[in-house]
Formats: C-alpha cells, sequence, structure tokens
C-alpha cells in the first residue's frame, strides 16, 4: 500500500479519504468484466467478494447489497418488525428513516455516556406491548452492551439488528461483531475503512433468513418466473464488487495506518484533560475507523471547527444534531444525555496517510482553544 501523504500546506484535510487501490490491480477486475460482459445479476465477483467477507469477517451467512441502507431496509422486512422499534438517537440519519421507509415507529432510548452507545437500561424502559425490535448502533465500531441487549430480547421476544457500519473486521470476544444480534448490516461506502464505492451487505447466523434476504435483495426472483414474496432492487453491480477485490488485500495494511493516526492523536491529547477521548473495552478488537473527542461545551467545538477550517481542516460533528431532533419526528421521551453529547462530540480527521505534522497541529489547536 502506497497512500498519498503528501498533507501539503495548501492541501484540504477531511475527517477522511477514500483509499484507492493500485489502478493494476483494479484494472484487472475491469478486464474480467469485459470479457465476460456480465455488469450485474449476481455476476462473478460479486460472488467472489460475498465468499471473501464471510471469512474475513467471521460470520456464517452474509449477503452484500448495493449501499448500507437498502441492507436496513432489506433487515426490518426480513425480521417482520413493525410497529415500535426501540433505537438509538445517536447515529447517523440513515438508522432512523430506514424504519420510517418500512413504516416503523422509531422509539428512543438515551446512550450511555461513557460509550455513547443506547443503554440497555434505556431500552428496558421503553419497551411496550407494540415494541417489536430493537435497532441498536455500534458507535465509532466499539460495540454495544451485547449481552444485555440479548437479555431485553429474549425476555419481551424482540428481534435485534445492529447497525455495524462502524465495524469492518471489528471483534468482539475473538469473534466477528457482526455475528451478534438477529441480523447485523454493514456499509461498504467510500468513507468506510473498507469500500467498493458504495455498497453494503447483511449477517445472520440464521441460515432461513439468509436465504429469504437473497431473495429480497433480488425484487424476490426465484428463478426467471418464480418469486419467493416481495424484494428490492439491491443488487451490488459487478464494478463495485471489482473496487472491493482490490481494496480487500490491504484492509490489515489501512488498519495498522489507522491505529498510528490514533496513537499519535492519543499522545498528544493526553497532556489536555479538558478533551475526553474513547476507548474500546478489552473484549474488542478495535479497527480505530473513526477518533472521536468530547470538548467541554458546544461554544468549544465551534471555536475548535473554526480554527481548524481556516486551516483548511474539516473536522466533523458526528452525530449532530441527535435524531430525535429530525423533521417530522415525534418524540416526547427526553433524551438529555443524547442532546447534550451529541453538541459536544467532533471526529477528528484520520486516514491511511494523514502525516504526523497535521496530526500534532490539529491536536495542538484542540488544545489551545480548549484551555
Amino acid at each position: 500500500m502506497a497512500p498519498h501523504t503528501s498533507n501539503s500546506p495548501q492541501e484540504e484535510i477531511h475527517v477522511t479519504r477514500s483509499f484507492l487501490p493500485d489502478r493494476k490491480d483494479f484494472d484487472q477486475y475491469i478486464d474480467q468484466i469485459w470479457a465476460n460482459g456480465q455488469l450485474t445479476n449476481g455476476g462473478p465477483l460479486v460472488q467472489s467478494l460475498e465468499s471473501q467477507l464471510t471469512d474475513y469477517l467471521d460470520v456464517e451467512n452474509l449477503n452484500i447489497v448495493c449501499n448500507g441502507t437498502i441492507a436496513l431496509q432489506i433487515a426490518i422486512e426480513a425480521l417482520e418488525l413493525k410497529d415500535e422499534v426501540i433505537t438509538t438517537p445517536f447515529s447517523y440519519v440513515a438508522t432512523t428513516s430506514s424504519l420510517l421507509w418500512q413504516h416503523c415507529e422509531p422509539v428512543f432510548a438515551d446512550i450511555c455516556p461513557k460509550t455513547l452507545n443506547i443503554d440497555p437500561e434505556q431500552i428496558e424502559a421503553a419497551v411496550t406491548p407494540r415494541t417489536t425490535g430493537i435497532l441498536a448502533t455500534h458507535i465509532y465500531g466499539f460495540p454495544c452492551d451485547i449481552d444485555a441487549i440479548q437479555e431485553i430480547a429474549d425476555k419481551h421476544n424482540l428481534k435485534v439488528i445492529y447497525d455495524a457500519a462502524h465495524c469492518f473486521g471489528v471483534k468482539y470476544r475473538g469473534r466477528g461483531l457482526m455475528s451478534y444480534g438477529d441480523i447485523s448490516i454493514t456499509s461498504f461506502h467510500a468513507t468506510k475503512v473498507f469500500h467498493c464505492a458504495e455498497g453494503g451487505a447483511l449477517a445472520t447466523s440464521d441460515p432461513e433468513i439468509a436465504q429469504k434476504i437473497s431473495y429480497m435483495r433480488n425484487f424476490g426472483h426465484d428463478g426467471p418466473v418464480k418469486f419467493q414474496g416481495i424484494g428490492i432492487n439491491g443488487k451490488m453491480s459487478e464494478f463495485h464488487a471489482a473496487m472491493g477485490l482490490s481494496n480487500l488485500p490491504h484492509v490489515d495494511e489501512i488498519v495498522d495506518a489507522r491505529q498510528k493516526v490514533v496513537q499519535s492523536y492519543r499522545k498528544n491529547l493526553d497532556s489536555c484533560p479538558e478533551i475526553r477521548q474513547f476507548h474500546p473495552n478489552d473484549d474488542c478488537e478495535w479497527n480505530s475507523a473513526y477518533f472521536p473527542v468530547l470538548l467541554s461545551d458546544e461554544r468549544i467545538v465551534e471555536s475548535a471547527i473554526k480554527e481548524l477550517n481556516s486551516l483548511k481542516i474539516f473536522p466533523r460533528r458526528y452525530f449532530y444534531p441527535s435524531l430525535n431532533q429530525l423533521p417530522g419526528i415525534n418524540s416526547i421521551s427526553a433524551l438529555p444525555i443524547t442532546e447534550d453529547l451529541s453538541s459536544r462530540v467532533i471526529c477528528l480527521p484520520i486516514y491511511p496517510g494523514l502525516v504526523n505534522p497535521v496530526v500534532c497541529k490539529i491536536s495542538e489547536i484542540l488544545c489551545e482553544v480548549c484551555r
């Protein structure tokens, strides 16, 4: 891997930069597409990527699709969720909008201030006779309290979907994190640790659910003239699979490079107690997907972003505002922790090729603003 590393003074530094493989590696797959003429509909590259990802992610059954949002919608439909689904207000908008698109009612449970993940005690308090499922996000690749969530699900006969869009390659207790829950979904968007430019996947340990998903992602087709229910067009193209196949051999190097950036941030920020960092627990092999920090108040966040932007450095407020504040959301519950923390969290630039002097400069500015 030879990532771009210039980071010149004139160059904009964004929160991430998409990894691009060597053109020769990518072109070999494009040549295969031209040779066989199949562009979509479960071609050989999609099949190969699906098989390799099943092994890499340490899951029993994997179906790859065109994006992570379609993966969420298919998961909700495959588990036949309806009425109320308890979810987190601290996530990307697709987590909530997918429920709404599938005519479910999102019920928000507040988050844990230590982890930023959904709080199991708040899930328990939100369960009603109309609750059919739990949709939780492993924020920044840090696992939710899986044991507690599963205990609640078993107690109330609920299905569990994990939005694991941040979690490519993460392991929890020695297992692939996507092996937990009834279904786990992920995203292969261009901003992710592993990407196909656009793409996503659903993992499940239940072979019947996996078979159902395989029909649902292709309009429900079971052959040319037979259908297994109603589906949607969730297929990945051969071109996107080509990007994935080109990138997959580099994932371990990408994660190593991101970890070095994380280590540099930690070294530079440890002397500034006003800035709170987040760490994986001992059971987690983390992928360094993001580097979030929590500042003391929103005014400091805005000042830090303004100062960094003046140097063409662009962190992001992942995730703000909290999803209970979206237009059209009928949220009557108070969510004081989410609303507070979402206003104070920013994610700093992290990607292979981000040079150490830039990391040091970002850290220096943050410490100056926060003191």
